[in-house]
């Protein structure tokens, strides 16, 4: 595993528990507004695989889950064994992922090695290239999404928005790709850190287009629509 960084507490990250966060190297995108561009080269590994099991041990009963963020944690060869490893622990997992390697989301949900999965969606299917900056397998983006709402595992869709890559009407498009979806999240975009300079003066939708693009998703049938 190439581990970019642990975070030892969120409260935040991992509904309605108290998570430590780890961060893996290397992405297959390359989303402009990307709020952490050190983890898209898959670069030397920073942390021991060790290091946070030893620090898991010492949080038993005091942590009761553990994120694995990216980039893109399916990319990770080792990724069922180091699953494997935070369940032996006895602490649920949430999975970040873009939803892009199908077949290793497959066989994580399959050994019953998630207990969450937020995916992001990132456009439209027809705009999703321009907008992660790299060539897309779409088949396997439609195959995620349906794998996710049909596995039985608690689950979350999201979308960071920017008004330089996507538009109000846009959001009908995600809403059929994702229809009778249970949780979808709108993310406004916020300066931090970004992967393309040029998005430091990039802007967000206004509290108006939001509550259009929540009614237009409410629509098809998404249980839970929300702005964060």
């Amino acid at each position: 595993m190439l581990i970019g960084g642990l975070q030892k507490t969120s409260l935040i990250d991992f509904p309605k528990r108290i998570a430590a966060i780890v961060f893996t190297h290397g992405c297959n995108f390359r989303c402009p507004y990307c709020h952490n561009p050190e983890l898209v080269s898959a670069g030397p590994e920073a942390l021991d695989e060790n290091y946070v099991f030893d620090f898991l041990k010492t949080r038993k009963g005091k942590l009761n889950g553990v994120v694995v963020t990216g980039g893109e944690p399916c990319l990770q060869k080792d990724l069922v064994d180091f699953l494997k490893e935070i369940k032996n622990f006895g602490f649920e997992i949430k999975l970040d992922t873009n939803g892009s390697e199908f077949n290793m989301l497959d066989k994580i949900i399959g050994e019953n090695l998630v207990d969450y999965v937020a995916m992001d969606i990132k456009a439209p299917l027809e705009k999703y290239e321009s907008v992660v900056g790299t060539n897309v397998n779409i088949q396997n983006i439609e195959k995620s999404i349906n794998l996710i709402m049909t596995s039985g595992v608690e689950y979350e869709f999201r979308t960071t928005v920017t008004r330089e890559l996507l538009t109000v009407d846009d959001f009908f498009d995600i809403g059929q790709m994702i229809r009778g979806a249970n949780k979808y999240f709108l993310q406004k975009f916020l300066f931090s850190k970004v992967l393309d300079e040029s998005f430091k003066t990039a802007s967000s939708f206004d509290d108006e287009e939001f509550k259009e693009c929540v009614q237009i998703l409410k629509s098809y049938e998404i249980k839970e629509v929300n702005v964060r």
